[in-house]
């Protein structure tokens, strides 16, 4: 069955362009950069999310400090080697970005229902998930979702679970396929060195709202196993 890899990774995204943007990459005479998007929360506070965008996709002050976005695209992991260990970077990959200029053209999208902050993912659980409950008695699990790409290339994002889904997610095994929907989020951390100096890092990882797990249904079997005997 084809894989149709926009339907497995996508997000829609509506904040404020924070600090500088940075040069990248290039690829085949393409300049990408990364800058920061500011999207508050329901809560008062702010997740701060990297964005990685083509020259193309954007016009001379698109990334200016304070200018509003809508971002659509697919949240991405590379793999950077830094101090002889391997660690996982995650950004958002922007497919198309659009300026909102106005406040009418804000309401206009609030009117519409429009989503500031939302990503849907189907994958492969790929670590046991790991279930904890905090001092005050709140359930989590955190999960590795194995999200496939195209080029037989795969994005590895972290998610974290609540309550009954975290409850619900301690049983689920290695391989089972699921979707979640949620939103992503960033949050810091503490990184302790054997040296014993202590470096601030940044987070990212995908917030679930609803988890769903994908059966495969008998067709789908009967043609794996015509497959395999093909084969």
């Amino acid at each position: 069955m084809d894989t149709n890899y926009l339907e497995n990774n996508y997000l829609t995204l509506v904040g404020k362009v924070t600090g500088e943007k940075k040069f990248s990459h290039e690829i085949y005479g393409e300049r990408f950069y990364i800058f920061n998007l500011e999207i508050p929360r329901l809560s008062g506070n702010e997740d701060i999310i990297p964005i990685t965008v083509s020259e193309r996709l954007i016009g001379e002050n698109t990334l200016s400090e304070g200018n509003k976005l809508l971002v659509k695209g697919q949240f991405r992991s590379y793999n950077s080697y830094e101090n002889g260990k391997n660690r996982l970077i995650l950004t958002v990959f922007a497919k198309d970005v659009v300026e909102v200029k106005d406040e009418e053209e804000e309401n206009e999208m609030a009117k519409k229902d429009e989503i500031t902050n939302e990503v849907v993912l189907i994958g492969f659980i790929c670590k046991k998930p790991i279930y904890r409950q905090t001092p005050f008695g709140r359930e989590i699990s955190d999960l590795l979702l194995a999200v496939n790409r195209a080029y037989n290339k795969s994005d590895y994002i972290p998610c974290i679970a609540w309550g009954r889904n975290a409850r619900f997610c301690q049983n689920l095994e290695v391989g089972a396929q699921v979707k979640v929907v949620g939103r992503v989020q960033s949050r810091t951390y503490e990184k302790k060195h054997e040296d014993g100096s202590v470096e601030t890092r940044v987070a990212y990882e995908v917030s679930i709202g609803s988890l769903e797990v994908i059966e495969e249904n008998d067709n789908e079997k009967e043609q794996e196993e015509e497959t395999k005997e093909a084969v």
